[in-house]
């Protein structure tokens, strides 16, 4: 096995490093997410953390890192005798695929199935006690693991209560997670519960690239003496660890400071107090790891752009970040009796000249060829979209209900050859009550093919979103583009937080074309929608064939994703053939969908319904998605 690319070798990335040294200070500080591009250091930064923490003393032989001091271990009680020894802190990698059972422990089927014994199996949680949880690519990670690695990450103690078995553990780790946001964000709610969070790019400065290249390849060639050249530097800064832990509990938080970060917090906006705790335990952690006696108002500054620029974050669109001319201010004086944001309005909507602040084109005006843009409307809440029936299991994500191989057990059922994995606890259960008439003696259980169970587990997919858009000349000549616009980034925040793909189709002049291949980067959509021009007549054929072959080319692709498509259109076809038939096409392939009716005025010709009805899909009307979500107004035929 080679050696971890050392700490201290690791050229620039000065932010990265900082949020990692002060959570091995003060693991209380919460743990670190670290978000940047591929490449840029953040996998081999945390490896390289744990050779910096001083080592533990633990028993040996236990499988949770038990202090020998420390009562209440579920492998014990330990023998008076028992051997202490010293051993370094572990890294433990929980994959984005692991299950909840290898997470948190589950019982231990050697045990029944040779003893007859109802035994715990620890889990990650246990294997990480004392130590550093890593997990890469966070957002890609099932919200339910999110959410229970987060919990215990704060309490400090794992239960588990399952197959008959239940068991706490002390679980107390420094939480790291690593992600790149172009493959999509983690929802507001999980940012909250990381302490820190660092933005990480790659270097613009070609000296330091060469540098990184050249230190790269001679580790490569030779990890050991490579490793061996950087270990003085890294055994400093491991002693700096160890003696700033020992000097936190002495670094004083004065009244007046923390007077500062009460203030800044609440001037910034801040919901709730974790941001308030974590900046006060980052600047302590800040004081004690560059020797000073107390806190000053540089670790505070420092601090809060750790702890709290992804705390700020409105809404799924907004970029994370604080801005210094907000923090100088609010660290200077006493805050302004506004909120933040400015404005003033009770709703926090507008500006001064009454424009929304969720428009997302500032330039109403005219392109080229009478081409124009225009900003989204506001009044739109979140919709949620929803495939009523079950899927069988497509990617992972918060919007439709699926039955397959993940999501949480809801029960078991016979077992079926080449079906599914067996589930050994019912599968137990299932066969405890005959071992005495069977002739069972001693360990083990004799089982028979009627025993066999396996597991029925309900979970959440994403989808994939494909917006179809109006954008010809009559759009624009009735101000509807707005609306539209505002509708569809109602529909994008809730895709945002449900991680489903999304996908834009634009329709004008004489031709449709894709706007935006599927991809998770809402954001990039949210762009791309932005930009989107208007005019000419309406080709809503053309429009509605190129829907039918991103779909049909996306199924190619992933074929467990399911689509769901939202056309929004008046019905009406000003250019191109017949769209009736095109439709009755796109409905062929049993794909479920929406039609959004953009027609406006007392007379309405209902043309949109009538292609509905073609596509067998539901037909809502615009104003319909300014109230009430869209739950369940999806309709889709069965697979045969």
């Amino acid at each position: 096995m080679n050696e971890p690319y050392p700490f201290s070798a690791i050229v620039g990335q000065e932010d990265l490093k900082l949020a990692l040294l002060l959570n091995a200070v003060s693991p209380e500080v919460g743990g670190v997410l670290v978000r940047g591009e591929k490449g840029t250091a953040k996998s081999t930064a945390v490896r390289a953390l744990a050779r910096l923490l001083p080592p533990i003393r633990v028993v040996a032989g236990c499988p949770y890192s038990c202090d020998p001091e420390s009562p209440g271990c579920p492998a014990g009680p330990h023998p008076e005798n028992a051997r202490a020894e010293k051993r370094p802190v572990r890294l433990v990698e929980l994959p984005v695929g692991a299950s909840t059972d290898r997470l948190t422990g589950t019982l231990d089927i050697e045990k029944a199935l040779t003893e007859g014994q109802k035994a715990f199996e620890p889990g990650l949680l246990a294997a990480a006690h004392r130590g550093i949880l890593y997990v890469d690519e966070v957002n890609l990670l099932s919200d339910h693991l999110v959410d229970l690695l987060l919990d215990v990450a704060a309490m400090g103690t794992n239960y588990v209560e399952r197959e008959g078995i239940s068991v706490r553990h002390h679980s107390r780790f420094i939480l790291v997670g690593t992600m790149n946001p172009e493959e999509g964000e983690l929802r507001p709610q999980l940012l909250d519960r990381f302490g820190i969070t660092v933005e990480v790019s790659g270097n613009p400065d070609a000296d330091e690239r060469i540098e990184v290249v050249r230190r790269r390849l001679r580790y490569e060639a030779d990890p050991e003496t490579f490793a061996a050249a950087w270990a003085p530097a890294d055994a400093d800064l491991a002693r700096g660890v160890g003696t700033a832990r020992e000097r936190l509990a002495a670094t004083l938080l004065p009244d007046d400071t923390l007077r500062k970060i009460a203030v800044l917090c609440a001037g910034l906006g801040v919901d709730g107090l974790r941001g308030d705790l974590v900046t006060a335990k980052t600047a302590r952690a800040l004081a004690a790891w560059e020797a000073r006696a107390e806190v000053t108002t540089d670790d505070v500054r420092r601090a809060a752009l750790l702890a709290l620029s992804h705390r700020r974050r409105r809404n799924p669109f907004e970029e994370p970040g604080i801005e210094s001319e907000d923090l100088e201010r609010l660290l200077s004086e006493e805050p302004d009796p506004e909120p933040p944001d400015g404005g003033g309005e009770p709703d926090g909507g507008g500006t001064d000249d009454g424009t929304s602040s969720r428009e997302l084109s500032s330039d109403p005006g005219r392109g080229d060829a009478g081409e124009r843009t225009f900003s989204a409307a506001d009044g739109f809440e979140p919709a949620r979209l929803e495939v009523p029936d079950k899927g069988r299991g497509g990617p992972l994500g918060r919007r439709s209900r699926v039955v397959g191989d993940h999501g949480h057990p809801v029960g078991d059922r016979a077992w079926v050859e080449n079906a599914g994995g067996l589930a050994l606890a019912a599968t137990l259960r299932a066969a405890a009550p005959y071992q005495g008439a069977r002739g069972r003696s001693g360990p083990g259980l004799v089982l028979r093919r009627e025993d066999l169970r396996e597991n029925v587990r309900e979970g959440r997919e994403g989808n994939l979103i494909l917006f179809v858009v109006d954008a010809s000349g009559s759009m624009a000549a009735r101000s509807r583009m707005s609306a539209v616009k505002g509708a569809v980034l109602s529909l994008l925040a809730d895709a945002y937080q449900r991680r489903d793909k999304v996908g834009i189709v634009s329709f004008r002049g004489q031709e449709a074309r894709l706007l935006l291949p599927p991809t998770p980067s809402t954001e990039l959509a949210t762009s791309r929608l932005g930009e989107l021009p208007t005019g000419g007549r309406t080709p809503l054929a053309a429009g509605l064939e190129k829907a039918a072959e991103v779909l049909a080319r996306e199924r190619i692709r992933e074929r467990e994703r399911r689509p769901l498509l939202v056309l929004l259109t008046d019905g009406r076809a000003t250019a191109g053939p017949d769209p009736r038939a095109a439709a009755t096409k796109l409905g062929s392939l049993d794909v479920a969908s929406v039609v959004v009716d953009t027609e406006e005025g007392y007379v309405r010709l209902g043309m949109a319904a009538s292609l509905a009805g073609a596509m067998g899909a539901r037909c809502l009307r615009l104003e319909d998605l300014r109230a009430d979500a869209l739950v369940g107004l999806v309709e889709r035929r069965r697979v045969a």
